[in-house]
């Protein structure tokens, strides 16, 4: 089956169409764009709820924190320089089956939208620490996925604390404990994030826990903005690209 590509500008008409030109297309599109909601979040954290996985652990999930998610999603589609890293995946390489980008202050760039700065600066407020970069996260559709693994800010910082932002089509959201209980079991938890959900995790989460989001039967793209904490002094190698370490 061939891979439907997401969106990136504005639809053109074909024969028999009712509007007669491109540019009559390209106005009807701008004005849906305009539909949308004006892009803002929160920044009262309201219905945060926090889930203690263990005594030293913690998830924070905020429903909506985003609104004007649909135009978000569909801004940075189009804007941001988007790129397929490779992976070792069963002791030989492949192409990750997800599209990333990354931002950091390194230079005199600005965000790609200003809520983003918005939102920056609400997660600094909330959680005392100086959230300074963004990684951009592109599911295609269903069958993009990322498998288990632990955030490699778990190097760089003691207790890291690292907020997921999801927009686009709901995707579950998966996160295990690194090692099993004592029945040899390692039980996940499940949310399914989209739409402008907020999932914050944080204590030693990225020490003691590994996340995934798999393939899932869903035909719409999924982006997911991943805000960290002191990793804008260098840890990138450039523009659109994403940490260094893999």
């Amino acid at each position: 089956m061939t891979r439907t590509p997401v969106p990136t500008q504005a639809p053109q008409l074909g024969a028999g169409a009712l509007l007669a030109t491109a540019d009559e297309a390209e106005l009807i599109w701008q004005q849906c764009l305009f539909a949308f909601a004006e892009p803002a979040v929160d920044p009262a954290f309201g219905g945060l709820t926090r889930t203690w996985l263990d005594a030293t652990s913690w998830v924070d999930v905020v429903p909506g924190w985003l609104s004007g998610a649909d135009l978000v999603i569909a801004e940075l589609v189009a804007r941001l320089p988007w790129r397929q890293r490779e992976v070792t995946m069963y002791q030989r390489r492949v192409l990750e089956p997800r599209l990333t980008s990354w931002w950091s202050p390194v230079g005199t760039t600005p965000e790609p939208l200003p809520v983003l700065e918005q939102a920056r600066t609400a997660l600094t407020r909330q959680y005392s620490l100086p959230f300074d970069s963004i990684g951009f996260n592109l599911y295609r559709d269903g069958r993009d996925s990322v498998a288990w693994h632990a955030d490699r800010e778990r190097y760089e910082h003691e207790d890291p604390v690292v907020a997921v932002l999801s927009t686009g089509s709901p995707r579950p959201f998966q996160l295990r404990p690194k090692t099993a209980h004592e029945d040899g079991v390692r039980r996940s938890r499940t949310w399914v994030l989209g739409q402008g959900d907020l999932l914050v995790m944080g204590g030693a989460c990225q020490h003691d826990y590994e996340h995934c989001v798999p393939k899932a039967a869903v035909e719409g793209p999924r982006l997911s903005l991943v805000f960290r904490h002191h990793l804008g002094d260098g840890w990138v190698a450039g523009p659109g690209l994403p940490p260094q370490p893999a």
